[in-house]
Order: structure tokens, then C-alpha cells, then sequence
């Protein structure tokens, strides 16, 4: 356990991708099986082990500490797992090998969990602790993921990261045979079909970089707010995966049914009532669910819309350029009426394409793909054959209401706001945003939390209204469960309007208005990407995979959508 919390903290305090690479290339080279295959499914997110919840940790703590005096630290520190190794008293020194945590946490049961948790951190130093409860509650928050710890695999020589992605399903902890092949061995057997191919990924430009491209050497289509997916039909087994290679066929027992093809084909995940697609509001109901009940499947239906073939009767299409394997995909049958294929757009000038992206069909078209005609499909991001142009995020102006500790570097600050917008004369919360800012940003901020507290609720104080922050987010939709009755789509925080007064932030029926509709271009704006009314500010990066979901405060919450999901890639 030493190593293992040796490593997390190393990779959780380097920022800078190459050296997170080395840390772990490291670390697997010098570690014995079975706690670098261990630790490796833990980075992955492919270690089940029993749930350790917040609700037994709490218990351990209760029965341990004093009431006030946990609360108090907790409130410090901002983490429960940290603040219960940090405070744990015993007399550690000891040392247990990751292979032994990870059989405890599979083995035993429910009732006897709690006292077997409480032995090992007896046992363990602080840092240990801490890599032992991170392990139990499947929450590392290092910094890295899935897709990069299998990097830094393909880094230690023989076979490349597609080859190692291609046969990652059917592989399981802790991998002994996928490290004899990468020390010379030979390839593990792929037993199971229908497996998963790297899938190909874009990178944004805007209409200034477009204008150095020839328009005429690639094709467009519309950017749709799914998610993206591999569907895999081989030898009867039928399979669907995330972009990151996450199998979440058991959501989409619908589709699975109407993949009536061999081969395997890209496309997004889409929920379509009577031909329409629906919201990404929509689609999150039916995500990181084991199994769907029947109602759901009548009321959320699943659809497939493709883009791309990767193989098709029997033959690898992928090394053949993009409009090959267009003409191939327009001549196949698909059998279903849920499946149909994306089209392409006319366009002869980047200009004509900034008028589509500008008056796009449906409110839940995100922007546009442009594509080279000649790529072959490539796993991973190569630079230049796929770009995705998105539209310019929405924005209001809220007022600062909450702010929550964070958690991993942030534990010391204030990073996990509440915001919300006037009604009347009273604010309502609208959302929650944990980042956009800079950190020198997060320190301003913090301070300002800390000098204007009027409540405190545990790691959470109520602020004075006084702070506007200028908020961006990708969509908004009805929603029951948010007390506003709105739910935005990863918001984040873009500017801090330290030079606003509070009551000249917006008013809720201002993001009401944006329910539904695209967002307004005038003619000039569309072809400089600019939107109506007000420039497009910094901080348009999606949400990170490795960001978890805040509390919900005051019927606010930030959705739970998995990493594997997380469409800040496409």
C-alpha cells in the first residue's frame, strides 16, 4: 500500500500530462503482479469491489470521534476520506499489500465490512489510510484517465496502445497476461467477440484556422448532443460501447435488439420520439443504469445515428480514406427504423458552412463535424483529419448564493459554487459550477467567500448576494427535480464580474427563454463566431472526467454523468 499511495499523490500533484505518464510507466515497471495489475484497474475505473459508501465511513467516524470535533475538521480539510485518514488514531506503521486490500474489499461481507475497514487503517500510516479509502470508495481523483493510464502501458515497449485497446474488454484483473505480452509474451486471447476498436476523436478550430483549409477536401455534418458510441455486432454477440470503451449495452437493451448487422459502425447515441431527437436532458435518463424498466424504454426511446464504419462484411474499412467508407455506409442496410445515418451538409465556402452552423434545424444540434476526405479512420486524436466547430456557449449573468469546499488539491478551498438568478425580488438557485476560473481565480474567490460568509451548513456557506459570475453552459431544459425548474448543461464559470452590481445580474425568466432554442446568431456574428448581443468569453472547455458531481444544495445538482460519457472529447 505504500507504493500505491506513493503513486496517487505523486499523480495527483503533477499537473503536466508527460510526467503523469512517466509516474505510472514507472510504477508498473518496478511494481511485482498482482498489485500493479490492481492498481492499474483502479486507475481504470475496472476494479468492482464491495461499495464502501459515504454513510459507513461516517459510521467509522461516529463511533471514533467526537461529533464536533469531526465536523469541524471535516469542514477544514473538505474530503471525508482524507479527513478521516488524517485524524485516524492507531498505531499504523504497518504496511499491507494492495493485493491484500483489494481481496479484503471483495470477500467481505456487508456486515463485517465496517470492522475490517476500521482493522486495516489500525494498521496503516496517514498516506496509506488515505490510498486504502480512495481504493474502497472508488474515488482516486488523480488526475488521469482511463485512456492515459493505458498510455503509459503502451509506453513500456512491444504493443501500441491500439493494440491494447482492441483487446482491453476482454482482459481482467489483474492483467497478468496483457503484461507478459508488453514484456515479450505472447498476444492474450481475445475469447470474447464483438469487441472494441479505438475510436477516432476531433479536435475544435474556429473559422479563422478554417479559412487555411481547402473546403473542397472535406465534408460537414451536424454536431448532434448525444453521446458518442462504438455499436459492435459480430458472430451474434451484440455490444455498445462509449467512446472511452465503457460497455453500457445493459442501458440500451432497445438498440442492442435492433443491431441487426455484422460489423462495427461509430455514431451517436441519441433518445428520438416520432423521428425528433430529443434532448441531452432526455439521454441522461436512460445513462449509467444496469437496466432500464419497461416505462423508460416506452418513454425514452434509443436511437443510432452513424457516422462512420469501421468494419463492415467481414472487411476492416478503417485504412481506407473517409469517402470510401462514406460510400459503403450510404449503400448499407441497417434493418431498423432506430438506425439511420448522419448527413452531409451542402456548403462550397467556410462561409456557407458559418450560415448552417448559424440556423442549425434543432435546438440540440451542437455545431458542426468537418472531415477530410482522404482520412483513413485513426484511433485516438491525430491532428488534422477530424475538427469539430461547436457553437458558442449560452450565457447569463448569476449571482453567487453557495460555495463548498473542494476536493484533492482543492480540499484547502472554496471551488464549488452556487448560483442563481432573481425571480420577483429573491434569488433562485439555477445551478452549480466547480470550475472555468483560473487559480488565481479560485484564490479571489475563496477569499471572497471566506470575507462574506453569512451561514454556515457544514463544508457549505451561505454567501452575501453581492457577486455576479458570468456563467456558460451548453444547453437548458425543463426539470422537475432543480427547484428553479431548469437544468443547465455543464455550466461553468467563465468571467467574475467583480465590476456588476448583484442587482443588474439576470433574471430567471432570461434563462427560461433559452429552453428549447438555438442560440441566436446575427448575420455578422455568424461568420466571426460571435454571439448576438455579447462576445464569446473564456472558459468554453467542457467538464473534466475526473470532476465529480458537487451535493446537491437547495435543489441544485450537478447531473452524474460517467467519465465514459463525459462528451468533452466530441
Amino acid at each position: 500500500m505504500k507504493a500505491f499511495a506513493a503513486l496517487l499523490e505523486r499523480l495527483a500533484f503533477t499537473p503536466a500530462r508527460n510526467a503523469k505518464l512517466t509516474i505510472l510507466q514507472h510504477y508498473l515497471e518496478r511494481t511485482a503482479d498482482p498489485d500493479r495489475g490492481h492498481a492499474l484497474a483502479a486507475l481504470t475505473g475496472d476494479l468492482k469491489l464491495r461499495a464502501v459508501t459515504p454513510g459507513l465511513l461516517r459510521g467509522l467516524a461516529a463511533e471514533r470521534f467526537d461529533e464536533v470535533l469531526f465536523a469541524l475538521s471535516y469542514d477544514f480539510v473538505g474530503d471525508l476520506a482524507e479527513t478521516i485518514a488524517l485524524i485516524w488514531e492507531g498505531p499504523g506503521g504497518a504496511d499491507l499489500p494492495l493485493a491484500d486490500a483489494v481481496r479484503l474489499l471483495e470477500t467481505t461481507g456487508k456486515a463485517g465490512l465496517p470492522a475490517a475497514i476500521a482493522g486495516v487503517l489500525d494498521r496503516l500510516g496517514p498516506s496509506e489510510r488515505l490510498a486504502f479509502l480512495k481504493l474502497a470508495t472508488g474515488n482516486l481523483r488523480v488526475g488521469l484517465s482511463a485512456r492515459l493510464a493505458r498510455t503509459a502501458l503502451a509506453q513500456m515497449g512491444g504493443p501500441t496502445l491500439a493494440e491494447i485497446e482492441e483487446i482491453w474488454h476482454g482482459l481482467n484483473p489483474p492483467y497478468p497476461e496483457l503484461f507478459a505480452w508488453i514484456e515479450g509474451g505472447p498476444r492474450p486471447d481475445r475469447a470474447a467477440l464483438a469487441p472494441f476498436r479505438p475510436v477516432m476523436l476531433s479536435t475544435p478550430i474556429t473559422l479563422e484556422e478554417l479559412r487555411g483549409l481547402d473546403p473542397a477536401e472535406h465534408i460537414a455534418e451536424w454536431k448532434w448532443d448525444g453521446i458518442r458510441v462504438q455499436a459492435v455486432s459480430e458472430g451474434g454477440v451484440r455490444r455498445l460501447y462509449s467512446r472511452t470503451g465503457e460497455d453500457i449495452s445493459g442501458a440500451f437493451p432497445d438498440l442492442i435488439d435492433e443491431m441487426n448487422w455484422e460489423g462495427a459502425v461509430d455514431g451517436e447515441l441519441l433518445v428520438r420520439r416520432e423521428g425528433a431527437v430529443a434532448t441531452f436532458n432526455d439521454l441522461q435518463q436512460r445513462l449509467n443504469r444496469k437496466t432500464v424498466s419497461r416505462a423508460l424504454l416506452t418513454s425514452h426511446p434509443a436511437g443510432l445515428r452513424v457516422y462512420d464504419l469501421l468494419i463492415w462484411g467481414g472487411a476492416d474499412l478503417r485504412p481506407l480514406p473517409l469517402i470510401e467508407r462514406r460510400k459503403v455506409l450510404e449503400a448499407a442496410d441497417f434493418r431498423s427504423d432506430r438506425i439511420d445515418i448522419s448527413q452531409l451538409l451542402p456548403f462550397g465556402t467556410w462561409d456557407d458552412l458559418a450560415a448552417l452552423r448559424a440556423e442549425p434545424p434543432a435546438p440540440v444540434i451542437e455545431g458542426v463535424m468537418i472531415k477530410r476526405r482522404d482520412a483513413p479512420y485513426v484511433g485516438g486524436r491525430p491532428r488534422g483529419p477530424w475538427f469539430k466547430w461547436k457553437r458558442d456557449p449560452r450565457v447569463v449573468d448569476a449571482v453567487l448564493m453557495y460555495a463548498q469546499r473542494g476536493h484533492g488539491r482543492r480540499s484547502g478551498f472554496y471551488s464549488d459554487f452556487t448560483f442563481g438568478l432573481w425571480s420577483d425580488d429573491a434569488l433562485v438557485p439555477v445551478g452549480k459550477a466547480y470550475f472555468g476560473f483560473t487559480d488565481e481565480e479560485l484564490r479571489e474567490l475563496d477569499r471572497f467567500v471566506r470575507a462574506n460568509t453569512t451561514e454556515r451548513f457544514g463544508p457549505v456557506r451561505a454567501v452575501a448576494p453581492k457577486l455576479v459570475v458570468e456563467v456558460a453552459f451548453e444547453g437548458v431544459n425543463r426539470s422537475a427535480r432543480h427547484k428553479s425548474g431548469v437544468a443547465m448543461r455543464f455550466p461553468r464559470i467563465s468571467r467574475i464580474r467583480w465590476d456588476k452590481p448583484a442587482a443588474e445580474a439576470d433574471r430567471l425568466e432570461t434563462l427560461e427563454a433559452m429552453i428549447d432554442t438555438p442560440n441566436v446568431f446575427d448575420a455578422e456574428g455568424a461568420r466571426a463566431g460571435v454571439r448576438h448581443g455579447r462576445t464569446k468569453r473564456r472558459g468554453g472547455g467542457e467538464a473534466p472526467q475526473e470532476a465529480g458531481a458537487a451535493r446537491p444544495l437547495d435543489g441544485v445538482e450537478t447531473p452524474s454523468i460517467p467519465a465514459g460519457y463525459l462528451d468533452e472529447e466530441e
